[in-house]
């Protein structure tokens, strides 16, 4: 059974120092109310017993392995021993003549859209019978209808805790899921979630810019739960109940194997670079730059360099985060299209030449994922692709 999580605050979530700067009564509540957050959850302390795991039983069998699960957009599934973790999992459609306005023409919809519950639950069903099931951890990366619109649902039906943005809390709960099921993050915290996988949140930021498209880019919370209309559905433009969450959550994984030797990786599922080294604000709460937040958490891990980085934003982005991490290989994330159905399959190959040119001159390697359902294992020897056929031959990859 998945505990409520306790974490150790290392600087940037709204109950820990430092702050730059606080506005008004909204800071000081935000202060209040996630001081309160930390200590219903434990507030980092404790020893080793199973109190102290967010997902306590998971951890009994060491790992030999990362098991990885790409379905489309940025939806994962990373298997460590008994730990399954369900990263976003945007399986519904809306489609895109319901989106208008903004930068980005997804400001607002038409109406509310409900959450394609069969499609969630088919591919649930398929992953079930494969490494990596039953789920017991979800985690967003980010808050945008592409991301967390069905993260209410997975919650649901796995019955699994989730992490993530403020906001994709207020989404699951205006959407029936109790408030202790799922943990706000806000970048610095530290998770162990079992006794050989330890998890570090790392305060991003999302694709776009300020000039371009505000709506989208700019970190931007909920500031109440949403209200879902009479059918149960929400409005999934990032102007309404879908904002970024405060931008973006990245995180870095370190795995202790079972002879003792560690596997880690960093997994972002947007950015972009004019924001990256400058300090991200959000409802008057100074969080730092998003390389410092990640700088912090190499040095708390004690890391110098990745095994791999699945991460998204092209050479831009790349060359601003590759000299902090120093990844062996780069995957990227957020492909595909969240308009077709996922049944129709990848709408096409990964092609971005400039960013390929840029990882050969740092020595990194590139390796793309081409198909929903493809997979990995992360091992101490690397990187490998490995067969997934029962998987995709429920829908005919």
């Amino acid at each position: 059974m998945t505990q409520t999580p306790r974490t150790e605050s290392h600087g940037t979530d709204p109950a820990a120092a430092p702050r730059r700067h606080l506005h008004g009564t909204v800071g000081a509540t935000l202060l209040a109310l996630a001081a309160a957050a930390l200590v219903s959850c434990g507030g980092g302390g404790g020893g080793n017993d199973d109190d102290d795991f967010v997902v306590p039983a998971s951890g009994r069998t060491a790992p030999a392995d990362v098991r990885m699960t790409w379905f489309g957009v940025s939806n994962w599934t990373l298997k460590i021993g008994d730990l399954n973790i369900l990263i976003d999992g945007y399986m519904t459609r809306i489609p895109q003549n319901y989106f208008s306005g903004g930068g980005g023409g997804l400001a607002v919809t038409k109406a509310p859209w409900p959450i394609d519950k069969a499609e969630v639950e088919k591919v649930n069903g398929v992953l079930s019978k494969g490494p990596g099931s039953p789920i017991n951890l979800i985690l967003t990366g980010h808050s945008h209808f592409d991301h967390s619109f069905d993260t209410p649902h997975w919650a649901k039906i796995t019955g699994a805790h989730v992490i993530g943005s403020r906001t994709t809390c207020f989404q699951v709960r205006a959407l029936g899921v109790p408030e202790s099921q799922c943990t706000p993050v806000y970048g610095g915290e530290t998770f162990q979630l079992n006794e050989r996988v330890t998890m570090r949140v790392v305060r991003w930021n999302h694709s776009g810019s300020h000039e371009n498209n505000p709506e989208q880019h700019d970190p931007v919370e909920l500031q109440a739960v949403p209200k879902p209309d009479a059918n149960g559905a929400l409005r999934g433009g990032v102007g309404e109940d879908f904002p970024n969450g405060g931008g973006n959550r990245g995180y870095l994984f370190t795995v202790r194997t079972a002879d003792n030797k560690t596997i880690n990786f960093f997994w972002t599922n947007s950015g972009a670079p004019q924001d990256l080294t400058t300090d991200s604000i959000t409802d008057g709460v100074n969080y730092g730059s998003p390389i410092a937040s990640l700088t912090k958490a190499m040095q708390d891990a004690k890391l110098d360099s990745l095994d791999l980085w699945i991460g998204a934003g092209g050479q831009p982005v790349a060359s601003l985060t590759v000299p902090v991490i120093h990844p062996k290989v780069f995957m990227p994330n957020h492909l595909g299209s969240f308009y077709t159905p996922f049944s129709q399959g990848n709408t096409g190959p990964f092609r971005d030449p400039t960013l390929g040119n840029y990882l050969v001159t740092q020595g990194v390697g590139l390796v793309a994922p081409a198909q929903y359902l493809d997979a990995w294992v992360l091992d101490t020897n690397g990187l490998r692709a490995v067969d997934n056929g029962a998987m995709k031959q429920a829908y005919g990859f």
